[in-house]
Parts: structure tokens; sequence; C-alpha cells
């Protein structure tokens, strides 16, 4: 794992499940950002694509324990069908969830 070079720096991934048969367009999308008070948090998105959908956010005291929530929350997504997008995406590769 690679500590941010810089207090402003984040990482995000971004997910999405199209099954046009069954009229599904979701996408997630995960982002660590750092807080104003030297922790981290967790900011999740997530909804129809083509809407702003939701946001929830969780704090962390390091960015090590945001990291293992992202990860953790990548494999659930990925288990319900959900599949990451090649779009600029710098969320250090998982060492498993």
């Amino acid at each position: 794992m690679e500590k941010s070079e810089t207090p402003e720096a984040t990482m995000q991934g971004h997910f999405e499940r199209r099954v046009p048969a069954d009229n599904i367009a979701r996408f997630y999308h995960l982002e660590i950002l750092p807080t104003l008070f030297g922790g981290w948090s967790l900011r999740r998105s997530w909804g129809r694509i083509g809407t702003r959908g939701r946001d929830w956010y969780e704090t962390f005291a390091t960015e090590a324990e945001a990291l293992v929530a992202a990860r953790r929350l990548e494999a659930l997504k990925c288990r319900r069908g959900y599949v990451r997008l090649p779009e600029p995406l710098d969320l250090p590769p998982g060492q498993g969830a």
C-alpha cells in the first residue's frame, strides 16, 4: 500500500452494473479523501446511471483503515455483478478483500 504524497490526494474507483434485459443501469463510486482534522473519509456514491445518486461518508483515523473499507466494498460490489471501469482510477491494486 502506498501513502499519498499530499494531503489533497484522493484515491477513487468507479463501478457499474448494466443488465438491459432487466432495465438495470447502476453505478457505485468509492473515493478516499483527507478530512479537515487529519483523518480520512471514504465517500460512497451510488444510484442509477444518469442521476446524481446518493452519497454516504465514513470517517477513519488512518488512510490504511479507509483503504481496507474501500477494498471490502469493492469486493462486495464485484460479487454482486458490478464491473470496475477503466476510467482514471487510482485505488491501489488490492491484495484480496
